[in-house]
Protein backbone atom coordinates (compact mmCIF):
# COMPACT_ATOMS: atom_id res chain seq x y z
CA UNK A 1 0.00 0.00 0.00
CA UNK A 2 0.96 3.86 -0.59
CA UNK A 3 -0.27 6.44 0.74
CA UNK A 4 -0.72 9.78 -1.85
CA UNK A 5 -1.18 13.57 -1.29
CA UNK A 6 -3.29 14.58 -3.81
CA UNK A 7 -4.54 18.11 -5.20
CA UNK A 8 -7.47 18.94 -6.97
CA UNK A 9 -6.16 21.51 -9.81
CA UNK A 10 -9.54 22.88 -9.95
CA UNK A 11 -10.39 23.60 -6.19
CA UNK A 12 -6.94 23.82 -5.20
CA UNK A 13 -8.12 21.30 -2.00
CA UNK A 14 -5.17 18.79 -0.72
CA UNK A 15 -5.80 15.08 1.03
CA UNK A 16 -4.90 12.09 1.31
CA UNK A 17 -5.64 8.90 -0.29
CA UNK A 18 -4.26 4.79 -0.55
CA UNK A 19 -3.38 3.08 -3.53
CA UNK A 20 -2.15 -0.67 -4.05
CA UNK A 21 0.91 0.89 -6.00
CA UNK A 22 2.04 3.43 -7.90
CA UNK A 23 1.01 1.78 -11.07
CA UNK A 24 -2.61 1.45 -9.59
CA UNK A 25 -2.77 5.02 -9.13
CA UNK A 26 -1.83 5.66 -12.78
CA UNK A 27 -4.02 3.01 -13.81
CA UNK A 28 -6.78 4.77 -11.94
CA UNK A 29 -5.99 8.08 -12.95
CA UNK A 30 -6.17 6.80 -16.78
CA UNK A 31 -9.54 5.31 -16.72
CA UNK A 32 -10.56 8.40 -15.29
CA UNK A 33 -11.76 6.71 -11.72
CA UNK A 34 -10.11 9.65 -9.84
CA UNK A 35 -12.02 12.58 -8.94
CA UNK A 36 -12.36 15.30 -5.97
CA UNK A 37 -14.52 14.44 -3.20
CA UNK A 38 -15.17 18.32 -3.08
CA UNK A 39 -16.01 19.67 -6.40
CA UNK A 40 -16.14 15.82 -8.41
CA UNK A 41 -13.48 17.27 -10.59
CA UNK A 42 -11.30 14.82 -12.31
CA UNK A 43 -8.36 17.07 -12.55
CA UNK A 44 -6.44 15.62 -9.65
CA UNK A 45 -2.87 15.08 -9.33
CA UNK A 46 -0.03 13.54 -6.89
CA UNK A 47 1.46 16.87 -4.95
CA UNK A 48 4.98 16.60 -3.28
CA UNK A 49 5.34 14.31 -0.25
CA UNK A 50 8.25 13.62 1.69
CA UNK A 51 8.35 9.51 2.89
CA UNK A 52 7.67 8.45 6.18
CA UNK A 53 10.95 7.31 8.13
CA UNK A 54 10.95 5.06 11.17
CA UNK A 55 13.22 6.33 13.41
CA UNK A 56 14.88 5.21 16.55
CA UNK A 57 13.57 7.97 18.17
CA UNK A 58 10.00 6.76 17.85
CA UNK A 59 10.29 3.23 18.76
CA UNK A 60 11.98 4.95 22.03
CA UNK A 61 9.29 7.14 22.64
CA UNK A 62 6.81 3.94 22.45
CA UNK A 63 8.77 1.94 25.07
CA UNK A 64 8.68 4.89 27.54
CA UNK A 65 4.71 5.00 26.97
CA UNK A 66 4.56 1.76 28.01
CA UNK A 67 6.54 1.60 30.72
CA UNK A 68 4.27 4.58 32.06
CA UNK A 69 0.88 2.84 30.94
CA UNK A 70 2.39 -0.32 33.49
CA UNK A 71 3.23 2.46 36.17
CA UNK A 72 -0.16 3.76 35.95
CA UNK A 73 -1.92 -0.07 35.64
CA UNK A 74 0.14 -0.96 39.01
CA UNK A 75 -1.20 1.69 40.48
CA UNK A 76 -4.73 1.16 39.65
CA UNK A 77 -4.59 -2.22 40.69
CA UNK A 78 -3.47 -1.08 44.32
CA UNK A 79 -6.25 1.01 44.36
CA UNK A 80 -8.55 -1.86 43.70
CA UNK A 81 -6.65 -3.78 46.04
CA UNK A 82 -7.44 -1.19 49.08
CA UNK A 83 -11.03 -0.63 47.77
CA UNK A 84 -11.49 -4.82 47.46
CA UNK A 85 -10.01 -4.61 51.29
CA UNK A 86 -12.03 -1.92 52.93
CA UNK A 87 -15.64 -1.93 50.63
CA UNK A 88 -18.39 -3.62 50.35
CA UNK A 89 -18.88 -4.87 46.89
CA UNK A 90 -22.47 -4.14 45.84
CA UNK A 91 -22.92 -5.27 41.96
CA UNK A 92 -24.96 -3.59 39.40
CA UNK A 93 -27.11 -2.54 43.39
CA UNK A 94 -24.76 0.65 43.84
CA UNK A 95 -26.99 3.69 42.98
CA UNK A 96 -30.35 2.11 45.33
CA UNK A 97 -27.38 1.23 48.28
CA UNK A 98 -25.80 4.76 48.16
CA UNK A 99 -29.53 6.17 47.76
CA UNK A 100 -30.37 3.74 51.10
CA UNK A 101 -27.12 4.71 53.36
CA UNK A 102 -27.90 8.68 51.91
CA UNK A 103 -31.51 9.31 52.88
CA UNK A 104 -31.42 6.27 56.12
CA UNK A 105 -28.51 8.24 57.37
CA UNK A 106 -27.54 4.83 58.43
CA UNK A 107 -24.03 4.58 59.15
CA UNK A 108 -22.44 1.12 57.44
CA UNK A 109 -19.02 0.50 59.12
CA UNK A 110 -17.61 0.00 55.91
CA UNK A 111 -18.47 2.44 52.06
CA UNK A 112 -19.84 0.17 48.93
CA UNK A 113 -18.21 -0.25 45.55
CA UNK A 114 -20.29 -1.34 42.60
CA UNK A 115 -21.47 -0.56 38.94
CA UNK A 116 -23.28 2.45 37.78
CA UNK A 117 -24.45 4.03 34.93
CA UNK A 118 -23.14 7.39 33.88
CA UNK A 119 -26.85 8.77 34.06
CA UNK A 120 -27.42 7.00 37.70
CA UNK A 121 -23.75 8.78 38.91
CA UNK A 122 -25.69 12.18 37.45
CA UNK A 123 -28.96 11.54 39.37
CA UNK A 124 -26.62 10.74 42.38
CA UNK A 125 -24.77 14.07 42.10
CA UNK A 126 -27.56 16.09 41.50
CA UNK A 127 -29.21 14.34 45.23
CA UNK A 128 -26.36 15.26 46.98
CA UNK A 129 -24.88 11.88 46.87
CA UNK A 130 -20.63 12.33 46.53
CA UNK A 131 -19.83 9.44 44.32
CA UNK A 132 -15.87 8.61 42.73
CA UNK A 133 -15.42 7.29 39.77
CA UNK A 134 -11.81 5.02 39.52
CA UNK A 135 -10.71 3.29 36.33
CA UNK A 136 -11.51 -0.46 37.02
CA UNK A 137 -9.05 -3.14 35.46
CA UNK A 138 -10.08 -6.48 35.47
CA UNK A 139 -7.94 -9.31 36.26
CA UNK A 140 -7.11 -12.10 34.09
CA UNK A 141 -5.20 -15.00 34.83
CA UNK A 142 -3.87 -15.61 31.29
Amino acid sequence: MIKYRLICKDCSIQFDSWFASSNEFEKLKRGKFLNCHNCNSQKVEKSLMSPQLINSKKKSEKRIDIKKLNEVKKTIKSYQKFIKDNFIYVGDNFAFEARTIHYNNKKKSKGIYGRASNKDIKELKDEGIDTQIIPWIEDQDN
